[in-house]
């Protein structure tokens, strides 16, 4: 294959994976907002990230998934014991990893403590573990997006990409 249509294909598969990661970042952002969902603009945000992300979405979403889930817990739990202090997230990003290393579900651990920084350091009026089922509900419908548009629009990326 030449060099020039090597970047004509490069083009196509931008153009197609921009459009697809813009899709699903839309579809996010309605849906989350037709559920009233509070920090609706968290699912859009995940939708984006799924999108971008190196790894194959298909074999590591399940493993985003927990970690959201495992964050959202954790964050929450920690914020009734202790109240936001350095040292309770310290050990929280702490616990979230070793967790993640002994169910080895390694690629959670990113997600989980995204998910606990949320819910740990934002200062809000609801219950943690309101905002904790909020977080949950909001990422995992981004991501819940983003794996369908993967499967319903796949783009075989090129070897030269």
């Amino acid at each position: 294959m030449s060099a020039q249509s090597d970047a004509a294909v490069g083009h196509v598969e931008t153009i197609a994976d921009s459009a697809r990661t813009a899709l699903a970042a839309v579809v996010a952002l309605v849906a989350a907002r037709a559920l009233k969902l509070p920090e609706f603009y968290w699912a859009p945000i995940s939708a984006i990230v799924i999108m971008q992300s190196v790894l194959d979405p298909l074999k590591v979403s399940w493993q985003r998934f927990v970690g959201t889930a495992l964050g959202a817990l954790l964050g929450a739990a920690l914020a009734i014991i202790s109240g936001p202090n350095a040292l309770a997230y310290g050990a929280g990003i702490f616990i979230c990893g070793l967790i993640c290393w002994l169910f080895r579900v390694g690629n959670a651990y990113r997600f989980a403590g995204i998910a606990l920084s949320i819910v740990f350091l934002i200062a809000r009026e609801r219950s943690p573990w309101v905002v904790a089922e909020h977080r949950f509900i909001e990422v995992s419908l981004g991501i819940v997006v983003a794996l369908g548009m993967t499967t319903l629009w796949p783009i075989a990326k090129s070897k030269s990409a």
